[in-house]
């Protein structure tokens, strides 16, 4: 015990506590002993279970992943969907709400909705409307969400412009959604599970990592940023003050070959790394196989 305190692979947190393992015990320990655990039946089932309820989109498929996983682990989990690049418009709608207003409706092909509150010119007709979704749709259906404003300058305002009058609020009200629709998605389960576990039972030590879980942004460019496949960071290693106390387990998934986005788990230091390895990479299998059968790239 004395020899692996002076190597640095335990220490005392506290002068009245015990000896814990150090972030360079559980370091050695994950780059050195662990072995995947070997989930059981039940486990198995329960990731399963994701891709049994027929969703046959990408946004639905992720999200109820986090959810899942959030479950299984007792941690939160974190997921992040396709980047924009990946993401085409499938489809785009315009409905009536009365004579002053609709809502620009815009779906990408992985299932994510935008919506936009229009304000209607004067005297503004709804067959007029008909006819820019017609537009909209003939043009812009499986254009990359990236390229639709260029699109949109250099081809469908010229053809709006021969066959709709009063056009140019509406249009860029649609191209504020457009952009609304380049941000990529994160996913979030089980944000307070974090305060599940004892070293964060303490609330003014764990509200900065509570208000970071919140803002969702920040994780995503944390997770955004590690390499594709399994990685783990272990407390400093995350290079943020408000992870200094946590790990962070990521996998990637992919379409075919081409990674597509990420799963990452978020504990303590001293979380169930052989299992939570286990049940990242099984989920971050599943999910390349069901989503390269559902787009079939």
């Amino acid at each position: 015990m004395a020899d692996l305190e002076e190597l640095g692979f335990i220490e005392k947190t506290h002068t009245s506590s015990g000896r814990v393992p150090s972030e360079k015990g559980y370091r050695y320990y994950v780059d050195h002993l662990l072995s995947p655990q070997k989930l059981g039946p039940a486990d198995i089932s329960q990731i399963h279970s994701i891709f049994a309820e027929k969703i046959f989109e990408m946004e639905g498929l992720v999200k109820k992943s986090a959810q899942i996983l959030s479950e299984m682990t007792n941690y939160t989990a974190i997921l992040l969907g396709p980047e924009v690049k990946d993401t085409k418009l499938k489809n785009m709608q315009i409905v009536p709400i009365n004579d002053k207003t609709a809502v620009a409706i815009m779906i990408t092909d992985t299932g994510h909705v935008e919506n936009q509150t229009i304000t209607l010119p004067e005297g503004f007709h709804p067959g007029q409307l008909e006819k820019m979704v017609n537009i909209f749709n003939e043009r812009l259906a499986n254009v990359p969400i990236s390229e639709l404003k260029d699109k949109i300058h250099k081809e469908v305002a010229d053809i709006l412009r021969c066959h709709i009058e009063n056009y140019e609020s509406i249009l860029n009200t649609i191209i504020k959604m457009f952009n609304a629709g380049r941000h990529e998605k994160i996913f979030v389960g089980g944000k307070a599970n974090i305060l599940n576990q004892p070293e964060f039972h303490d609330l003014d030590k764990v509200r900065p990592l509570l208000d970071m879980i919140e803002r969702e942004d920040s994780f995503y460019e944390i997770v955004k940023q590690v390499p594709s496949g399994i990685h783990v960071k272990i407390g400093k290693e995350n290079k943020i003050s408000e992870m200094e106390d946590c790990s962070m387990i990521t996998a990637t998934y992919s379409i075919g070959d081409e990674p597509v986005g990420k799963i990452a788990i978020l504990g303590p230091t001293r979380m169930e790394y052989s299992r939570v390895i286990s049940i990242v990479d099984f989920l971050s299998n599943d999910m390349t196989n069901a989503l390269t059968k559902l787009y079939h790239r």
